[in-house]
């Protein structure tokens, strides 16, 4: 029997208050790590671009670790394999909690984000072929607007005071996280130029033995960080990026306990490990990556004139833009769902354009695409550096036209008539 007077099918809803609150601490570290990543970048690119600029490639091309396990690597390559892999972990731990157990095991919450999510990674995608069609060594980086970086573009909000309602910051923060697997299975499937079975196999191994581990709740650090290790060091000497290991070794871990309520054996790890990831292992690595000599402004307009560059600034800004709303948009007029409360399409075009921020996997994917140091190389960080700040702007312009209302949702979802510490809206929605 159908009920009339049934609410309708809502986007942008807002979540449940355990998810509420678990975003909203996620996002507090995240703001800190963006900060501290926009520190280590702007120390780059002012050092690359100082008369003395030789010592930082000189810092970059350090080498350390065993040579006997092909494991003596620069101190940039440690940072983008080893540090990222870290990120990657976190990340893994992440996509398996939404799915498993936050709000996204509800297929209908996760529709929005997913279909956001791959709008933003299609789209850009395309810009960008169109613009280098006919270049073969060009289209190679076909993959690196596909990325939004959560931990920039939360520090452009933090930056600008904007306070978004929780149904915006978790479609944000999920849209990040869906995006960052799709970005991992991208640079294994694409970025692989060789490929040496007998390590990756072997990688199987000690990853199994994690397995196990971690099903049965074990928490000994000197039993699964050996054994993590081991799996990254196969992983990479397979042929695969490194950071592909961080991802599989996340999703080895379980979500759910298996006796009694609390958080589980992933959530453990991951309160452990974001605040190292966040606050070590992007902002370094981010040092070590984003230092690039521009060469004054007739240097920067050399580089934005390359088709590789201008197809990453566009596909960045507009791609982003096009591909996230308009997925957005398909999934409302599919399902016939309508916008939540006081959100308007304006509050979705501004996170959109706010996904447009790639930096720490766009800088990554560059590096795999072209070769680090490379001409196309260099032109592709001025890009991402330049298209990340555009969209920062242009979204600073959107969101900052809504904010008056935004400060009026985040006040109502505040309000604890009962101090029982759960805010009055989300138990008339329950």
């Amino acid at each position: 029997m159908n009920d009339r007077n049934a609410r309708p099918a809502r986007l942008l809803d807002r979540g449940s208050w355990p998810e509420t609150q678990r975003v909203a601490e996620i996002l507090r570290k995240e703001t800190v790590g963006g900060v501290l990543l926009l520190v280590g970048a702007v120390l780059a690119l002012v050092w690359a671009n100082l008369p003395w600029s030789d010592s930082y490639e000189a810092l970059r091309e350090i080498r350390v670790g065993p040579a006997a396990l092909h494991l003596d690597l620069t101190l940039a390559s440690w940072a983008e394999d080893g540090l990222l892999a870290i990120f990657f972990f976190v990340a893994g731990l992440e996509v398996k909690r939404e799915f498993v157990a936050g709000d996204l095991r509800d297929p209908r919450r996760a529709a929005v984000p997913v279909a956001a999510a791959v709008g933003g990674v299609v789209v850009p995608a395309l810009v960008y072929t169109a613009v280098n069609l006919g270049d073969s060594a060009a289209l190679g980086g076909w993959a690196i607007p596909t990325a939004t970086d959560i931990a920039f573009a939360l520090a452009v909000l933090a930056v600008i005071g904007h306070h978004l309602p929780s149904a915006l910051r978790t479609f944000l923060l999920t849209l990040a996280v869906v995006d960052d697997l799709l970005a991992i299975v991208i640079i294994a499937v694409f970025y692989t130029r060789e490929l040496s079975v007998g390590p990756l196999l072997l990688a199987l191994l000690p990853l199994a033995a994690f397995t196990v581990l971690v099903q049965r709740r074990v928490r000994s650090w000197w039993l699964l960080l050996p054994l993590a290790a081991t799996t990254w060091a196969l992983v990479h000497a397979s042929g695969i990026h490194a950071t592909v290991a961080g991802v599989l070794l996340g999703f080895a871990v379980p979500v759910i306990r298996k006796h009694g309520n609390g958080p589980g054996l992933a959530e453990h790890f991951e309160h452990r490990f974001r605040p190292i990831s966040a606050a070590v292992a992007v902002p370094v690595f981010a040092f070590f990556a984003a230092g690039v000599t521009v060469g004054g402004l007739g240097g920067l307009a050399t580089s934005l004139v390359d088709p590789v560059a201008l197809g990453i600034v566009l596909a960045l800004v507009l791609g982003k833009t096009i591909g996230i709303t308009g997925a957005t948009y398909l999934v409302s007029r599919f399902t016939h769902a309508e916008l939540h409360d006081d959100l308007t399409w304006t509050d979705v075009l501004g996170l959109a354009v706010l996904g447009g921020i790639g930096f720490t996997v766009s800088l990554l994917i560059g590096d795999l695409a072209f070769g680090a140091g490379s001409e196309s190389g260099e032109h592709a960080k001025i890009a991402i550096l330049v298209g990340s700040l555009l969209a920062g702007l242009i979204a600073t312009g959107i969101l900052s036209a809504r904010n008056r209302v935004h400060r009026r949702i985040c006040a109502e979802e505040s309000v604890d008539s009962d101090h029982d510490g759960i805010p009055d809206v989300h138990q008339r929605e329950n």
